[in-house]
């Protein structure tokens, strides 16, 4: 749709956070539409990895998460826009040639909700949004997928001992002592959406 509402060509497609990582660095994109909920590595962690690696590449998140914390983490992350999967394609192009402009795309929707929260008081931020490392957030990840110590540690090159570490190290900030427990926690979270 978007090469056929002219002016943009598609060079890259995949359905995953680290596969996101691998193809910005390899196809140097001047932009990326990223999920933010995806399997392996979800998008806000992606965002915040090809951020910090492409500082001229521009990510705008389409996402079906109206919720604030979505939308301040994508935006913490690096992002410049964030629209709802159900946005026009018209809307996706607008919220494009706005983030090329310098500026911050917010969907309507998704403006309507940060004001009536700014209204009404902002909540308190999530121990997720606030405690962990962007390591401990891979892990949770990883561990609410249902993988085991032994697949992390090779998926993240890091050894098994590290990985348990990690893995305690989450369990006690989130004051948090069961696998179903973090699973839980990482679906309300954002962490993953195990679609």
């Amino acid at each position: 749709m978007l090469e056929q509402s002219g002016g943009f060509e598609v060079i890259g497609e995949t359905d995953n956070g680290r596969d996101a990582i691998a193809l910005c660095q390899s196809l140097k994109p001047d932009l990326i539409i990223m999920d933010v909920t995806m399997p392996g590595l979800n998008g806000i962690e992606a965002t915040r990895k090809i951020c910090e690696l492409m500082h001229n590449c521009k990510v705008i998140a389409v996402s079906m998460h109206p919720e604030r914390q979505f939308i301040m983490e994508m935006l913490a992350a690096g992002a410049s826009g964030y629209l709802l999967k159900d946005s026009p394609i018209d809307e996706l192009v607008s919220a494009i040639e706005c983030v090329f402009r310098g500026e911050v795309y917010l969907s309507p929707k998704i403006t309507g909700v940060l004001v009536k929260e700014c209204v009404g008081g902002v909540p308190e931020r999530g121990a997720f949004c606030g405690t962990l490392s962007p390591r401990e957030r891979e892990v949770l990840q990883m561990v609410a997928e249902g993988k085991n110590t032994k697949e992390i540690a090779y998926q993240l090159g890091l050894s098994s001992k590290t990985v348990e570490g990690h893995r305690r190290q989450v369990m006690e900030k989130l004051k948090i002592y069961s696998v179903a427990e973090l699973t839980r926690y990482a679906i309300r979270e954002g962490v993953t959406s195990l679609e």
